[in-house]
């Protein structure tokens, strides 16, 4: 059974979403959710589960220790699901094309550091975009700009306020992410 390892830094709905998936399923397993904040909602979501979880700072991530954590666990995959930090190139380096993030937008339009939630969100209905949608795609040094393994695209009318387009985008998400990570498995 293949490994996954989670990081998120907030309310976990698409970690939450992942890990259900996969417990029906044989292929893989999330085995530990790792997060930067200690107030995430990840946290409570993923005790009903009895998977491990991991709290750690910004600091912890960049010197190494997130990383060696990471190692003893040997994942097959890593998933950033609303994971909001840089990931740092010490990982990346040792899971090369094994790392992969969702966007809640169509990359490369609106990616980028600060580029998240709601501000993107509102960044498309200021845009008076016509289409948005969601990205999976891996991760390299830079924010949103691994290669792009799957897009899915949904049409605005320009009527919608950007809670709208949150509510279609994270309908996206929760449909797609977790069959995109099967695929790739």
């Amino acid at each position: 059974m293949k490994k996954i390892i989670v990081f998120a830094s907030g309310s976990g709905t698409n970690a939450e979403n992942i890990i259900q998936y996969f417990e029906k399923r044989h292929s893989a397993k999330v085995v530990t959710v790792f997060t930067n904040n200690p107030n995430a909602g990840v946290i409570e979501k993923v005790k009903n589960y009895e998977i491990p979880i991991e709290i750690f700072s910004k600091l912890e991530l960049n010197e190494s220790k997130v990383l060696q954590k990471v190692n003893k666990i040997n994942p097959d995959w890593i998933v950033l699901a609303g994971f909001l930090l840089k990931f740092p190139q010490n990982i990346i380096k040792l899971y090369p094309n094994r790392i992969i993030n969702i966007h809640p937008a169509l990359l490369p339009k609106y990616g980028g550091k600060g580029m998240y939630g709601m501000h993107i969100h509102q960044a498309i209905v200021d845009n008076k975009e016509i289409e948005t949608g969601i990205t999976i795609h891996y991760v390299n040094e830079n924010y949103d700009e691994g290669s792009i393994i799957f897009q899915q695209k949904i049409n605005l009318t320009g009527l919608e306020t950007a809670e709208i387009v949150a509510a279609k985008i994270h309908q996206l998400e929760q449909e797609y992410f977790p069959k995109v990570i099967e695929r790739l498995l």
